[in-house]
């Protein structure tokens, strides 16, 4: 750990469980004041897209599933919520102590009868990062079903890289095909893996390894799925460029930042330990 002060002392055994499983849950983490200015930031968000904007439903689809990327720099709400609340601390403790950057936002929006799921993947193969030390945190600003919400494999962020697969028709756009091994049918054989998942309420947020294997389900009835996902890096991610698009995208980075160098560059704010 650094000699800072944590801003939110997280119990000792919920990192073991972060270590151990690659995902956790921590309960009321943010107040409703933080709840409050995020959901304005995503209304914003939602009324002004970015050009990194996607629909990832199909066009029959009786719901709508809305991400976007990369606006922390665009969104005061947004900018606020990452730089002045516990968010970074907390990252810092399950990372196992150092310094924290952020590496992006993402908004994820399933309107009501959305049944468009998230397919099982890992993060990481989509990314232009290398290393162990990252995680990142998924917080609703509507109260989650335990059918709706993030599910996790326990212990998949141990490896090995999976391949990366596009959601909506399942091509291999990173990875050769054939170079990493294919995603078991998790959900043919449910029992055979140690699936965790939590119902949530707004203040609670998941925050789980960029490896760990990860899915959701869609949105039933009238009730609304808002999520705002961060992305953060430890002391020994490295930048990675790929030859494909990674998701999201860097433009220019590989032109300011070496192979295997670290991320130190605006675009990836240090947020842990604040600076005094």
């Amino acid at each position: 750990m650094t000699q800072h002060s944590f801003e939110f002392e997280l119990p000792h055994a919920l990192i073991e469980d972060f270590q151990r499983d690659g995902a956790v849950c921590v309960r009321q983490l943010f107040t409703a004041d933080e709840v409050a200015l995020l959901e304005r930031g995503i209304e914003r968000n939602l009324a002004t897209p970015s050009e990194r904007a996607k629909v990832a439903s199909s066009p029959d689809d009786p719901g709508w599933f809305f991400e976007d990327f990369c606006n922390w720099r665009d969104i005061e709400e947004y900018r606020r919520f990452i730089f002045e609340s516990r968010v970074g601390s907390v990252a810092a403790q399950l990372m196992g102590g150092g310094g924290v950057r952020l590496y992006h936002d993402h908004l994820l929006v399933k309107e009501p009868n959305t049944r468009q799921r998230t397919p099982w993947h890992q993060d990481q193969p989509y990314y232009n990062v290398d290393g162990k030390q990252n995680c990142s945190m998924w917080m609703p600003v509507d109260p989650v079903a335990r059918e709706s919400t993030l599910e996790f494999v326990a212990g998949s962020h141990l490896g090995p890289w999976l391949m990366p697969r596009s959601f909506l028709d399942n091509q291999a756009k990173w990875f050769p095909e054939g170079s990493l091994a294919d995603l078991p049918d998790i959900d043919a054989d449910r029992g055979r893996w140690n699936i965790l998942g939590w119902e949530l309420e707004p203040g609670d947020a998941v925050f789980f390894h960029m490896l760990t294997l990860h899915a959701s389900g869609g949105v039933s009835g009238q009730r609304r799925r808002r999520a705002f996902s961060l992305r953060f890096l430890g002391d020994d991610m490295r930048h990675a460029p790929r030859v494909w698009k990674t998701s999201p995208e860097f433009p220019g980075l590989v032109d300011q930042l070496a192979d295997g160098a670290p991320l130190n560059h605006p675009l990836f704010p240090v947020l842990w330990p604040r600076a005094v």
